[in-house]
Protein backbone atom coordinates (compact mmCIF):
# COMPACT_ATOMS: atom_id res chain seq x y z
CA UNK A 1 0.00 0.00 0.00
CA UNK A 2 1.31 3.42 -0.94
CA UNK A 3 1.37 5.87 1.97
CA UNK A 4 -0.42 9.18 1.52
CA UNK A 5 2.73 11.32 1.55
CA UNK A 6 4.38 9.16 -1.08
CA UNK A 7 1.17 9.06 -3.12
CA UNK A 8 1.08 12.84 -3.23
CA UNK A 9 4.71 12.98 -4.39
CA UNK A 10 3.95 10.52 -7.17
CA UNK A 11 0.97 12.59 -8.28
CA UNK A 12 3.18 15.68 -8.32
CA UNK A 13 5.74 13.74 -10.35
CA UNK A 14 3.12 12.77 -12.93
CA UNK A 15 1.97 16.38 -13.02
CA UNK A 16 5.50 17.51 -13.86
CA UNK A 17 6.15 14.85 -16.48
CA UNK A 18 2.76 14.68 -18.23
CA UNK A 19 2.22 18.14 -19.69
CA UNK A 20 0.81 19.71 -22.87
CA UNK A 21 3.18 20.39 -25.75
CA UNK A 22 2.74 21.94 -29.18
CA UNK A 23 4.95 20.39 -31.81
CA UNK A 24 8.06 18.29 -31.25
CA UNK A 25 9.45 18.87 -27.77
CA UNK A 26 13.11 19.23 -28.84
CA UNK A 27 12.68 22.30 -31.10
CA UNK A 28 10.09 23.55 -28.60
CA UNK A 29 12.70 23.34 -25.84
CA UNK A 30 15.20 25.21 -28.02
CA UNK A 31 12.58 27.89 -28.71
CA UNK A 32 11.85 28.02 -24.98
CA UNK A 33 15.49 28.56 -24.14
CA UNK A 34 15.74 31.26 -26.81
CA UNK A 35 12.59 32.94 -25.49
CA UNK A 36 14.11 33.18 -22.02
CA UNK A 37 17.27 34.78 -23.41
CA UNK A 38 15.22 37.19 -25.52
CA UNK A 39 13.10 38.18 -22.53
CA UNK A 40 16.31 39.31 -20.85
CA UNK A 41 17.98 40.92 -23.88
CA UNK A 42 15.02 42.31 -25.79
CA UNK A 43 12.85 41.35 -28.76
CA UNK A 44 14.98 42.93 -31.51
CA UNK A 45 17.82 40.43 -31.81
CA UNK A 46 20.75 41.23 -34.05
CA UNK A 47 22.12 37.71 -33.69
CA UNK A 48 21.13 34.46 -32.02
CA UNK A 49 23.48 31.57 -31.32
CA UNK A 50 22.21 28.15 -30.22
CA UNK A 51 24.60 25.42 -29.07
CA UNK A 52 23.07 21.98 -28.55
CA UNK A 53 24.01 18.51 -27.41
CA UNK A 54 24.16 15.89 -30.14
CA UNK A 55 20.88 14.27 -29.08
CA UNK A 56 19.05 17.58 -29.15
CA UNK A 57 20.45 18.37 -32.57
CA UNK A 58 19.46 14.93 -33.85
CA UNK A 59 15.90 15.15 -32.56
CA UNK A 60 15.20 18.66 -33.81
CA UNK A 61 16.59 18.57 -37.33
CA UNK A 62 13.82 17.01 -39.42
CA UNK A 63 10.51 17.86 -37.79
CA UNK A 64 7.83 20.40 -38.71
CA UNK A 65 7.55 23.55 -36.60
CA UNK A 66 3.93 24.40 -35.69
CA UNK A 67 2.32 27.31 -37.47
CA UNK A 68 5.16 27.82 -39.95
CA UNK A 69 4.99 25.23 -42.72
CA UNK A 70 8.75 24.90 -42.21
CA UNK A 71 11.08 22.19 -40.96
CA UNK A 72 14.02 22.40 -38.60
CA UNK A 73 15.61 24.50 -35.91
CA UNK A 74 16.29 27.93 -37.48
CA UNK A 75 12.64 29.00 -37.59
CA UNK A 76 12.05 27.62 -34.08
CA UNK A 77 14.97 29.70 -32.79
CA UNK A 78 13.78 32.81 -34.61
CA UNK A 79 10.22 32.52 -33.33
CA UNK A 80 11.43 31.78 -29.82
CA UNK A 81 13.17 35.14 -29.85
CA UNK A 82 10.40 37.06 -31.61
CA UNK A 83 7.16 35.79 -30.01
CA UNK A 84 8.08 32.97 -27.61
CA UNK A 85 7.05 33.24 -23.98
CA UNK A 86 8.92 31.14 -21.44
CA UNK A 87 5.88 30.97 -19.16
CA UNK A 88 4.18 28.80 -21.81
CA UNK A 89 6.84 26.09 -21.34
CA UNK A 90 6.49 23.49 -24.13
CA UNK A 91 3.67 25.51 -25.70
CA UNK A 92 6.15 28.37 -26.10
CA UNK A 93 5.26 29.07 -29.74
CA UNK A 94 1.49 29.19 -29.39
CA UNK A 95 1.40 32.95 -30.17
CA UNK A 96 2.99 32.43 -33.58
CA UNK A 97 1.47 34.54 -36.37
CA UNK A 98 2.11 34.71 -40.13
CA UNK A 99 3.79 38.07 -39.56
CA UNK A 100 6.17 36.56 -37.02
CA UNK A 101 6.96 33.69 -39.39
CA UNK A 102 7.84 36.18 -42.13
CA UNK A 103 10.11 38.10 -39.76
CA UNK A 104 11.72 34.82 -38.79
CA UNK A 105 12.31 33.94 -42.45
CA UNK A 106 14.06 37.26 -42.95
CA UNK A 107 16.29 36.66 -39.93
CA UNK A 108 17.30 33.29 -41.31
CA UNK A 109 17.92 34.71 -44.78
CA UNK A 110 20.11 37.47 -43.34
CA UNK A 111 22.32 34.91 -41.60
CA UNK A 112 21.53 36.15 -38.09
CA UNK A 113 20.98 32.70 -36.60
CA UNK A 114 23.81 30.25 -35.88
CA UNK A 115 23.19 26.70 -34.69
CA UNK A 116 25.92 24.29 -33.73
CA UNK A 117 27.07 21.41 -31.56
CA UNK A 118 28.11 22.14 -27.97
CA UNK A 119 31.47 20.53 -27.36
CA UNK A 120 32.82 19.10 -24.13
CA UNK A 121 29.56 18.22 -22.36
CA UNK A 122 28.20 14.93 -21.06
CA UNK A 123 24.52 15.86 -20.87
CA UNK A 124 22.30 14.28 -23.53
CA UNK A 125 19.82 17.13 -23.18
CA UNK A 126 21.60 20.47 -23.33
CA UNK A 127 20.60 23.79 -24.91
CA UNK A 128 22.53 27.06 -24.69
CA UNK A 129 21.17 30.10 -26.48
CA UNK A 130 22.64 33.60 -26.61
CA UNK A 131 20.61 36.54 -27.88
CA UNK A 132 22.45 39.72 -28.79
CA UNK A 133 20.66 43.02 -29.37
CA UNK A 134 22.01 46.53 -29.92
CA UNK A 135 22.03 47.11 -26.16
CA UNK A 136 22.17 43.74 -24.40
CA UNK A 137 23.55 40.21 -24.55
CA UNK A 138 21.78 37.41 -22.67
CA UNK A 139 22.39 33.68 -22.35
CA UNK A 140 20.07 30.93 -21.12
CA UNK A 141 20.79 27.23 -20.60
CA UNK A 142 18.39 24.30 -20.32
CA UNK A 143 19.81 20.92 -19.24
CA UNK A 144 18.56 17.62 -17.84
CA UNK A 145 14.91 18.29 -18.77
CA UNK A 146 13.09 20.00 -21.61
CA UNK A 147 11.94 22.90 -19.42
CA UNK A 148 14.67 22.85 -16.78
CA UNK A 149 16.57 26.13 -16.80
CA UNK A 150 19.94 25.83 -15.08
CA UNK A 151 21.58 29.11 -16.10
CA UNK A 152 20.52 32.63 -17.05
CA UNK A 153 22.65 35.77 -17.35
CA UNK A 154 22.36 39.18 -18.98
CA UNK A 155 25.22 41.59 -19.64
CA UNK A 156 27.47 39.62 -17.33
CA UNK A 157 24.99 39.60 -14.43
CA UNK A 158 24.15 36.02 -13.40
CA UNK A 159 20.46 35.58 -12.58
CA UNK A 160 20.39 31.78 -12.19
CA UNK A 161 23.17 29.19 -11.92
CA UNK A 162 22.29 25.58 -11.09
CA UNK A 163 24.57 23.97 -13.66
CA UNK A 164 26.32 21.72 -11.16
CA UNK A 165 23.10 19.72 -10.62
CA UNK A 166 22.11 19.56 -14.27
CA UNK A 167 23.11 15.95 -14.89
CA UNK A 168 20.59 14.12 -17.05
CA UNK A 169 17.95 12.41 -14.95
CA UNK A 170 19.19 13.85 -11.66
CA UNK A 171 15.84 15.25 -10.61
CA UNK A 172 12.96 13.65 -8.77
CA UNK A 173 15.05 10.92 -7.19
CA UNK A 174 13.24 11.50 -3.93
CA UNK A 175 10.29 9.53 -5.33
CA UNK A 176 11.30 5.84 -5.19
CA UNK A 177 9.67 3.73 -7.89
CA UNK A 178 9.61 0.04 -8.72
CA UNK A 179 7.19 -1.80 -10.97
CA UNK A 180 5.36 -3.02 -7.87
CA UNK A 181 5.00 0.52 -6.54
CA UNK A 182 3.82 1.74 -9.93
CA UNK A 183 1.13 -0.94 -9.94
CA UNK A 184 0.08 -0.37 -6.34
CA UNK A 185 -0.20 3.37 -6.89
CA UNK A 186 -2.32 3.02 -10.02
CA UNK A 187 -4.62 0.46 -8.41
CA UNK A 188 -5.10 2.02 -4.96
CA UNK A 189 -4.89 5.81 -5.29
CA UNK A 190 -8.31 7.47 -4.88
CA UNK A 191 -9.86 7.83 -8.32
CA UNK A 192 -10.62 11.53 -7.79
CA UNK A 193 -6.91 12.20 -7.28
CA UNK A 194 -6.14 10.55 -10.63
CA UNK A 195 -8.98 12.02 -12.68
CA UNK A 196 -6.69 14.64 -14.20
CA UNK A 197 -5.11 11.86 -16.29
CA UNK A 198 -8.23 11.79 -18.48
CA UNK A 199 -7.03 15.04 -20.05
CA UNK A 200 -4.31 13.02 -21.79
CA UNK A 201 -7.02 11.04 -23.57
CA UNK A 202 -8.96 14.13 -24.58
CA UNK A 203 -5.99 16.02 -26.01
CA UNK A 204 -4.32 13.12 -27.77
CA UNK A 205 -7.52 11.73 -29.25
CA UNK A 206 -8.39 15.19 -30.57
CA UNK A 207 -4.99 15.30 -32.28
CA UNK A 208 -5.66 11.95 -33.97
CA UNK A 209 -9.08 13.06 -35.18
CA UNK A 210 -7.52 16.22 -36.60
CA UNK A 211 -5.11 14.03 -38.56
CA UNK A 212 -7.97 12.01 -40.07
CA UNK A 213 -9.39 15.22 -41.52
CA UNK A 214 -6.23 16.17 -43.43
CA UNK A 215 -3.09 14.76 -44.97
CA UNK A 216 -0.23 15.05 -42.50
CA UNK A 217 3.25 13.59 -42.69
CA UNK A 218 3.19 10.10 -44.15
CA UNK A 219 -0.49 9.73 -43.19
CA UNK A 220 0.18 6.42 -41.45
CA UNK A 221 -2.94 6.70 -39.30
CA UNK A 222 -5.13 7.59 -42.26
CA UNK A 223 -3.66 4.73 -44.31
CA UNK A 224 -4.61 2.30 -41.56
CA UNK A 225 -8.24 3.36 -41.97
CA UNK A 226 -8.28 2.81 -45.73
CA UNK A 227 -9.99 0.13 -47.76
CA UNK A 228 -6.85 -1.99 -48.14
CA UNK A 229 -6.33 -1.97 -44.38
CA UNK A 230 -9.92 -3.05 -43.80
CA UNK A 231 -9.49 -5.96 -46.21
CA UNK A 232 -6.26 -7.06 -44.57
CA UNK A 233 -6.96 -6.34 -40.89
CA UNK A 234 -10.69 -5.78 -40.60
CA UNK A 235 -12.41 -2.99 -38.73
CA UNK A 236 -11.27 -4.11 -35.29
CA UNK A 237 -10.24 -2.73 -31.93
CA UNK A 238 -6.67 -3.57 -32.90
CA UNK A 239 -6.76 -1.66 -36.19
CA UNK A 240 -8.34 1.36 -34.51
CA UNK A 241 -5.67 1.36 -31.81
CA UNK A 242 -3.00 1.46 -34.50
CA UNK A 243 -4.72 4.10 -36.61
CA UNK A 244 -5.50 6.53 -33.79
CA UNK A 245 -2.04 6.32 -32.25
CA UNK A 246 -0.23 6.70 -35.57
CA UNK A 247 -2.50 9.55 -36.66
CA UNK A 248 -1.76 11.63 -33.59
CA UNK A 249 1.94 11.20 -34.30
CA UNK A 250 1.39 12.11 -37.98
CA UNK A 251 -0.23 15.44 -37.18
CA UNK A 252 2.28 16.32 -34.47
CA UNK A 253 5.39 15.54 -36.51
CA UNK A 254 3.97 17.51 -39.45
CA UNK A 255 3.96 20.65 -37.29
CA UNK A 256 0.24 21.26 -36.83
CA UNK A 257 -0.59 23.92 -34.27
CA UNK A 258 -2.38 21.49 -31.98
CA UNK A 259 -1.39 20.43 -28.46
CA UNK A 260 -0.78 16.87 -27.33
CA UNK A 261 -0.10 15.58 -23.85
CA UNK A 262 3.55 14.59 -23.54
CA UNK A 263 5.29 12.20 -21.16
CA UNK A 264 8.85 12.70 -19.89
CA UNK A 265 9.47 15.45 -22.40
CA UNK A 266 8.17 13.62 -25.47
CA UNK A 267 4.86 14.14 -27.22
CA UNK A 268 5.15 10.84 -29.09
CA UNK A 269 5.72 9.06 -25.79
CA UNK A 270 2.63 10.73 -24.38
CA UNK A 271 0.61 9.68 -27.44
CA UNK A 272 1.82 6.08 -27.35
CA UNK A 273 1.21 5.82 -23.61
CA UNK A 274 -2.32 7.22 -23.95
CA UNK A 275 -4.16 6.29 -27.12
CA UNK A 276 -3.80 2.47 -27.17
CA UNK A 277 -5.23 2.38 -23.64
CA UNK A 278 -7.92 4.95 -24.44
CA UNK A 279 -9.15 3.29 -27.64
CA UNK A 280 -9.14 -0.19 -26.09
CA UNK A 281 -11.11 1.08 -23.09
CA UNK A 282 -13.69 2.84 -25.25
CA UNK A 283 -14.15 -0.04 -27.67
CA UNK A 284 -14.49 -2.61 -24.90
CA UNK A 285 -16.86 -0.59 -22.70
CA UNK A 286 -14.54 -0.23 -19.72
CA UNK A 287 -15.69 1.93 -16.83
CA UNK A 288 -14.33 5.41 -16.18
CA UNK A 289 -12.43 4.14 -13.14
CA UNK A 290 -10.80 1.43 -15.23
CA UNK A 291 -9.79 3.98 -17.87
CA UNK A 292 -8.31 6.28 -15.23
CA UNK A 293 -6.34 3.51 -13.53
CA UNK A 294 -5.10 2.08 -16.83
CA UNK A 295 -3.89 5.50 -17.99
CA UNK A 296 -2.21 6.15 -14.65
CA UNK A 297 -0.50 2.75 -14.86
CA UNK A 298 0.68 3.38 -18.42
CA UNK A 299 2.01 6.89 -17.85
CA UNK A 300 3.73 6.10 -14.56
CA UNK A 301 5.37 3.02 -16.07
CA UNK A 302 6.84 5.23 -18.78
CA UNK A 303 8.06 7.77 -16.22
CA UNK A 304 9.64 4.98 -14.16
CA UNK A 305 11.54 3.53 -17.13
CA UNK A 306 12.61 6.92 -18.50
CA UNK A 307 14.13 7.96 -15.17
CA UNK A 308 16.67 5.15 -15.61
CA UNK A 309 17.07 5.52 -19.38
CA UNK A 310 17.41 9.30 -19.48
CA UNK A 311 15.47 11.95 -21.36
CA UNK A 312 17.23 11.33 -24.67
CA UNK A 313 19.07 8.25 -25.87
CA UNK A 314 19.74 6.07 -28.90
CA UNK A 315 16.73 3.93 -27.98
CA UNK A 316 13.45 4.95 -29.63
CA UNK A 317 11.05 6.35 -27.05
CA UNK A 318 8.16 4.34 -28.49
CA UNK A 319 9.71 1.21 -26.95
CA UNK A 320 9.25 2.69 -23.49
CA UNK A 321 5.88 4.31 -24.16
CA UNK A 322 4.41 1.19 -25.74
CA UNK A 323 5.59 -0.80 -22.72
CA UNK A 324 3.46 1.46 -20.54
CA UNK A 325 0.41 1.07 -22.77
CA UNK A 326 0.89 -2.71 -22.86
CA UNK A 327 0.62 -2.75 -19.06
CA UNK A 328 -2.51 -0.60 -19.22
CA UNK A 329 -4.14 -2.83 -21.83
CA UNK A 330 -3.28 -5.98 -19.84
CA UNK A 331 -5.02 -4.44 -16.82
CA UNK A 332 -8.09 -3.55 -18.92
CA UNK A 333 -8.18 -7.15 -20.19
CA UNK A 334 -8.59 -8.25 -16.58
CA UNK A 335 -4.96 -8.84 -15.72
CA UNK A 336 -3.25 -8.28 -12.40
CA UNK A 337 0.28 -7.41 -11.39
CA UNK A 338 1.67 -10.69 -12.76
CA UNK A 339 0.19 -10.03 -16.20
CA UNK A 340 1.55 -6.47 -16.16
CA UNK A 341 5.07 -7.77 -15.48
CA UNK A 342 4.65 -10.36 -18.22
CA UNK A 343 3.70 -7.59 -20.63
CA UNK A 344 6.82 -5.61 -19.69
CA UNK A 345 9.08 -8.62 -20.21
CA UNK A 346 7.49 -9.48 -23.55
CA UNK A 347 7.98 -5.91 -24.74
CA UNK A 348 11.63 -5.80 -23.66
CA UNK A 349 12.31 -9.15 -25.34
CA UNK A 350 10.81 -7.91 -28.61
CA UNK A 351 11.58 -4.24 -29.27
CA UNK A 352 14.86 -3.52 -27.46
CA UNK A 353 17.32 -2.08 -29.95
CA UNK A 354 14.99 0.07 -32.07
CA UNK A 355 17.09 3.16 -32.74
CA UNK A 356 16.09 6.78 -32.43
CA UNK A 357 17.21 8.66 -35.54
CA UNK A 358 15.56 11.93 -34.66
CA UNK A 359 12.04 13.31 -34.59
CA UNK A 360 10.42 13.28 -38.03
CA UNK A 361 7.21 12.25 -39.85
CA UNK A 362 8.27 8.60 -40.11
CA UNK A 363 8.15 8.35 -36.29
CA UNK A 364 4.48 7.45 -36.84
CA UNK A 365 5.63 4.17 -38.39
CA UNK A 366 7.77 3.35 -35.36
CA UNK A 367 4.92 4.24 -33.04
CA UNK A 368 2.67 1.88 -34.99
CA UNK A 369 5.24 -0.91 -34.62
CA UNK A 370 5.55 -0.28 -30.89
CA UNK A 371 1.80 -0.21 -30.32
CA UNK A 372 1.30 -3.38 -32.36
CA UNK A 373 3.83 -5.12 -30.13
CA UNK A 374 2.12 -3.69 -27.04
CA UNK A 375 -1.16 -5.36 -27.94
CA UNK A 376 0.57 -8.66 -28.73
CA UNK A 377 2.53 -8.55 -25.46
CA UNK A 378 -0.64 -7.93 -23.45
CA UNK A 379 -2.48 -10.77 -25.18
CA UNK A 380 0.39 -13.16 -24.51
CA UNK A 381 0.48 -12.04 -20.88
CA UNK A 382 -3.23 -12.76 -20.50
CA UNK A 383 -2.60 -16.27 -21.84
CA UNK A 384 0.07 -16.71 -19.18
CA UNK A 385 2.85 -16.58 -21.75
CA UNK A 386 6.04 -14.68 -20.95
CA UNK A 387 9.58 -14.69 -22.30
CA UNK A 388 11.64 -16.59 -19.73
CA UNK A 389 14.82 -15.74 -17.87
CA UNK A 390 16.89 -18.17 -19.95
CA UNK A 391 16.19 -16.06 -23.04
CA UNK A 392 18.34 -13.09 -23.96
CA UNK A 393 18.26 -10.09 -21.61
CA UNK A 394 15.16 -11.17 -19.68
CA UNK A 395 15.47 -11.97 -15.97
CA UNK A 396 12.99 -13.21 -13.39
CA UNK A 397 12.86 -9.84 -11.66
CA UNK A 398 10.93 -7.33 -13.78
CA UNK A 399 12.84 -4.34 -12.39
CA UNK A 400 16.11 -5.99 -13.36
CA UNK A 401 14.69 -6.48 -16.87
CA UNK A 402 13.93 -2.78 -17.03
CA UNK A 403 17.48 -1.98 -15.92
CA UNK A 404 18.83 -4.25 -18.64
CA UNK A 405 16.76 -2.36 -21.21
CA UNK A 406 17.85 1.05 -19.98
CA UNK A 407 21.52 0.08 -19.66
CA UNK A 408 21.50 -1.02 -23.28
CA UNK A 409 19.72 2.13 -24.43
CA UNK A 410 21.74 4.52 -22.27
CA UNK A 411 25.22 2.97 -22.30
CA UNK A 412 25.40 0.13 -24.80
CA UNK A 413 23.97 2.15 -27.68
CA UNK A 414 26.04 5.28 -27.00
CA UNK A 415 28.29 4.67 -30.01
CA UNK A 416 25.20 4.02 -32.12
CA UNK A 417 23.94 7.44 -31.07
CA UNK A 418 27.12 9.11 -32.29
CA UNK A 419 27.05 7.21 -35.58
CA UNK A 420 23.41 8.11 -36.22
CA UNK A 421 24.18 11.79 -35.64
CA UNK A 422 27.18 11.64 -38.01
CA UNK A 423 25.06 10.05 -40.71
CA UNK A 424 22.31 12.64 -40.28
CA UNK A 425 24.61 15.66 -40.24
CA UNK A 426 26.66 14.59 -43.25
CA UNK A 427 23.44 14.44 -45.28
CA UNK A 428 23.29 18.22 -44.86
CA UNK A 429 20.04 18.02 -42.87
CA UNK A 430 18.23 21.28 -42.17
CA UNK A 431 19.41 23.39 -39.27
CA UNK A 432 23.08 22.40 -39.14
CA UNK A 433 26.07 24.63 -39.71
Amino acid sequence: MIEESERKRIIELIGREVVPAIGCTEPAAVALCTARAAEMAGRTPERIEALLSGNMLKNAMGVGIPGTGMIGLPIAVALGALVGRSEYRLEVLRDTTPEAVERGRRMIGEGRIAIGLKEGIDEKLYIETTVTTAEHRATAVIAGGHTRFVYAACDGRVILDERVSAADGACDEEVPLTMRRVWDFAMTAPVDELRFILETARLNKAAAERAFEGDYGHAVGKTLRGSLERRLMGDSVYSRILSYTSAACDVRMAGAMIPVMSNSGSGNQGIAATLPVTIYAEECGCSEEQRIRALALSHLTVIYIKRSLGRLSALCGCVVAATGSSCGIAYLMGGGYREATYAVKNMIANLTGMICDGAKPSCAMKVSSGVSTAVLSAMMAMDGRCVTSVEGIIEEDVDRCIRNLTEIGRDGMDQTDRLVLRIMTRKGAAGCE
